[in-house]
């Protein structure tokens, strides 16, 4: 009787056995992984655009376009930093732990991801975001009122687009983490 009601409970049961074999853990791995680097990658050249600027035209003023500038640095350098920490502390565990100790590691792991996905990266947008609004006076008394609008109308596009991204890849790596489940 009991028996009866044991393989009806394991037939009701979703079939994870082809997600959870080590070709497709290590397959998901290796796909969040290279999204990650790519992350980093994208985030590392708009540092150094930003740097590079930051050198060009604020050298010996310090005023509000500076603060504005160093706003967006910081923001993108404390983002860049936490994907780097998580993206090697996860490596340097899975080569440490056992399977079943990396399982639990994971779950940990995925709860500090959430935090970093819904808690510190809406901060660092708002931070960019404002910093781009301090450079905003600057450019409109600098440039022609055309380039000026180009301006206004691109940077807050390509935040736009940008956080599309972000919430995109954080649904994926979300994703992920519930197939490793």
């Amino acid at each position: 009787m009991e028996n009866d009601k044991l393989n009806q409970l394991w037939k009701s049961q979703k079939d994870n056995s082809n997600t959870n074999t080590p070709e497709n853990i290590i397959k998901l791995a290796q796909k969040q992984r290279n999204g990650q680097f790519l992350s980093i990658t994208i985030l590392s050249i708009t540092v150094i655009i930003l740097i590079a600027y930051t050198i060009y035209c604020s050298v010996y003023k310090w005023n509000n376009f500076t603060i504005g500038l160093l706003l967006m640095i910081v923001s993108l350098v404390f983002r860049i930093a936490l994907e780097t920490i998580s993206l090697y502390r996860k490596e340097q565990q899975l080569i440490a732990l056992d399977s079943k100790a990396f399982q639990n590691y994971l779950g940990k792991h995925f709860k500090i991801r959430k935090i970093i996905n819904y808690g510190v990266t809406p901060i660092c947008f708002i931070i960019y975001t404002y910093g781009f609004t301090l450079l905003l006076p600057y450019f409109k008394r600098e440039f022609s009122e055309g380039f000026y609008t180009y301006i206004l109308i691109s940077g807050f596009l390509s935040i736009f687009i940008i956080a599309i991204i972000v919430a995109f890849s954080i649904r994926k790596e979300n994703k992920f983490y519930e197939e490793l489940k």
